[in-house]
């Protein structure tokens, strides 16, 4: 005698025995429609980008390609990237000319001329310092992702270290403090300059890419945590922190110090030393 069959039809099982029920057709064709986006949309998108960059380069610099050395002229389609390629090279031979003899009194001579003008000397000052940084090969700018109280306590926000905070800056704060860049979701080229100090500073083991990846998403892509397990259970900041301390000093009107091993950093070095003793 076979049994009663079930009105609700079931999949075989999956790997821990539970039965599934199985997917009407529609339901199919719409989970088939989202894995095709999703595996087509970054793709599409990514070389759409890179054809408008391409096309953009080649409209400004194909223009002053003589007629009688641009390809085009001799073919009957377009050559896409003649632009790039010779962007490239021009910017490798200037590379080239500029570390020779001449090429270095043509640059004291230009900057001399530069630095004469009101306002596009500061402009160039400016331009010319920040390349310097971000392109230098042992540079320290945005190679670190932390993690900062902001914009009141009890929030936390994505910062990077841009660097050690000198000058007046530092000469009139009595903590050691960090230039800390924080930007804004999702344009991450515009932001914010925080001098916070050191000991408030939280080190995030994700990469600055993936922080990157957090900010633009506006947090939809989470990076995976990095740190040894021990330490994931273990939280390091918390909003009561300073809630005592900004109560008093709004009170009262003074200034009340910290108690020691409360700030987010030396937290952290006792969780890590907690972990490793144990």
């Amino acid at each position: 005698m076979t049994p009663p069959s079930s009105d609700k039809d079931t999949s075989p099982a999956d790997e821990t025995g539970a039965t599934r029920p199985r997917m009407s057709l529609s339901q199919r064709l719409r989970a088939y429609l989202f894995a095709g986006i999703l595996v087509t949309a970054p793709i599409f998108i990514t070389f759409y980008l890179a054809w408008l960059f391409v096309t953009f380069v080649d409209s400004k610099i194909n223009p002053l390609i003589p007629a009688k050395y641009n390809p085009e002229t001799y073919l009957p389609f377009a050559v896409p990237g003649l632009g790039l390629i010779i962007l490239i090279i021009g910017l490798m031979l200037v590379g080239a000319l500029t570390a020779g003899f001449f090429g270095r009194l043509w640059m004291r001579l230009s900057e001399r001329v530069l630095s004469q003008m009101p306002v596009i000397r500061n402009v160039y000052s400016a331009v010319k310092q920040i390349l310097e940084t971000v392109l230098a090969q042992q540079s320290n700018a945005f190679r670190e992702a932390v993690l900062i109280e902001y914009p009141r306590r009890g929030i936390w926000a994505i910062g990077f270290l841009t660097g050690q905070t000198k000058g007046e800056v530092q000469n009139l704060t009595e903590e050691e403090c960090i230039n800390v860049f924080l930007p804004t979701t999702p344009n991450p080229t515009s932001g914010f300059l925080l001098f916070v100090p050191k000991k408030d500073l939280v080190p995030l083991s994700m990469t600055v890419e993936e922080a990157i990846k957090m900010v633009i998403s506006g947090g939809i892509v989470t990076p995976p945590d990095h740190r040894p397990e021990h330490e994931r259970n273990t939280p390091v900041v918390a909003a009561q922190t300073y809630e005592d301390l900004d109560v008093l000093r709004e009170r009262e009107g003074r200034p009340v110090l910290v108690d020691k091993g409360s700030r987010p950093r030396e937290r952290l070095d006792d969780a890590k030393d907690k972990g490793g003793d144990g």
